[in-house]
């Protein structure tokens, strides 16, 4: 592979493009690469695209930029296809998500991963990336899917089911991302952890924590019971008094994946673990509002443009598949796959959770791409923390495999936050509304007979 080419698809995210964009241009290897820059949305495309220019002038890289709203221009002979997209954006589909289940008094924090919220999500995301998929078979079928949209494990456990031909890995920065914040609070540099992680996207748990052989539990455990941790992680430090070990998404998502933290008859719960409802509206909100300006900012040649290093694995990734240098990286992949001519793939991975589930674990990565690592048992009560968000999970991409319709409804049903809060009839009217709330962003066999 000499010019890699890659596709970002989604690319009017221009701010998590101009991130990765950095992050893949900086390597001399990758400064030549074929970017192709694809978004519905022609007026965030083009300031992607000038923003794509810019980076490359500040990296000092030559790269081919090209943008277009035709998706099979954008994914023809990839190489590595770089997926961010949102299906129903903020206006409708966040809206409805949160503003109808609170007709029924459920609130939630972010409604992305689990929840009622996040069944919606996955039921009118998963279809189009398997949309997606069935180009990539015909224009690049040997590239590497890399996923960055949520819901993370249905979206993966989604594509392994109805386009398992795909080479597909779901990649998050919790795991790099709390290992620095758990640093800071304990006075370390991050670069000096040592860490082993493990479980399913935004419930996996760090199984070792280390500092020069030194295990660091003890002093994170300190922490939780004196009380003196930061006021927005409040939850993930409970979890740990009560667990014995640390979960790597943050305590505003973590608040809603179980039946602990949000109760409408405990407004002290919400004080007490200082749990922000509504935050994802909130945070939609700002960057919508902020966008014009930012916009002026990206696009102004005057205004110095900073280029860092960002967390995200992609441009290891790729840097490694082109160049042969090993690395590990966090990936979400099968547990147990199948390989698409039905033999048995890597093996399971995580023995004490399903076969069929998508599971976060370290993965080898070099030229011949992602190859993940077997962990063996993980301790009982975190697979079985993680197995009531896998019954969600399951439900839900069951529903869209067999466009059983009662199985979304089962789904909701058996979430920890929802089933702790609603009663049946409500779980079953909530469903039926959202459902009929999102319309055609739902398939059309999983909607209501007219």
């Amino acid at each position: 592979m000499t010019t890699p080419k890659i596709a970002f698809v989604g690319a009017g995210s221009t701010v998590f493009a101009k991130n990765l964009l950095g992050d893949i241009l900086s390597y001399p290897e990758l400064a030549g690469a074929d970017i192709r820059l694809f978004d519905i949305n022609q007026e965030r495309l083009d300031v992607t695209e000038q923003v794509a220019h810019r980076v490359a002038r500040a990296v000092d890289a030559r790269p081919t930029v090209s943008a277009t709203t035709d998706r099979v221009r954008a994914l023809d002979g990839a190489d590595f296809v770089i997926n961010m997209i949102q299906v129903g954006g903020y206006e409708p589909a966040t809206v409805t998500d949160f503003e109808v289940p609170k007709k029924y008094g459920l609130r939630q924090t972010i409604a992305d991963t689990l929840g009622i919220g996040g069944i919606m999500r996955g039921l009118r995301t998963v279809p189009v990336l398997v949309d997606i998929s069935r180009d990539m078979e015909r224009l690049c079928p040997d590239a590497l899917h890399l996923n960055y949209v949520n819901p993370m494990a249905m979206n993966v456990w989604g594509l392994a089911r109805l386009s398992p031909r795909i080479k597909t890995v779901g990649l998050c920065h919790s795991v790099q991302h709390t290992a620095g914040e758990l640093a800071t609070d304990l006075g370390l540099p991050v670069e000096e952890i040592d860490y082993l992680c493990a479980g399913i996207n935004h419930v996996a748990f760090y199984l070792k924590f280390e500092h020069r052989g030194e295990d660091l539990y003890p002093r994170l455990m300190e922490l939780a019971e004196s009380g003196r941790v930061p006021e927005w992680n409040r939850v993930r430090y409970e979890m740990l008094r009560r667990l014995g070990s640390f979960v790597t998404e943050s305590s505003e998502h973590f608040s809603e994946y179980t039946p602990y933290f949000i109760k409408r008859d405990r407004p002290d719960l919400i004080e007490k673990f200082n749990v922000p409802l509504d935050e994802y509206p909130r945070r939609c909100v700002s960057q919508i509002g902020g966008w014009e300006d930012l916009r002026v900012k990206l696009q102004n040649p005057d205004e110095p443009l900073e280029v860092k290093r960002s967390v995200e694995y992609g441009s290891l990734i790729i840097h490694s598949m082109v160049t042969g240098q090993p690395r590990v990286v966090y990936g979400n992949v099968m547990n147990s796959p199948v390989n698409p001519d039905g033999t048995p793939g890597y093996g399971k991975l995580i023995s004490n959770l399903p076969d069929e589930c998508a599971v976060e674990v370290p993965c080898l990565v070099d030229r011949q791409g992602i190859q993940p690592t077997r962990i063996g048992r993980i301790p009982p009560q975190l697979a079985g923390l993680m197995q009531t968000n896998i019954n969600v999970q399951a439900l839900t991409v069951e529903a869209l495999v067999t466009g059983n319709r009662e199985h979304i409804y089962h789904a909701a049903m058996l979430d920890p936050h929802t089933s702790a809060e609603l009663d049946l009839d409500q779980i079953w009217a909530l469903t039926t509304d959202l459902l009929a709330q999102h319309g055609d962003f739902i398939p059309d066999d999983l909607q209501a007979a007219d």
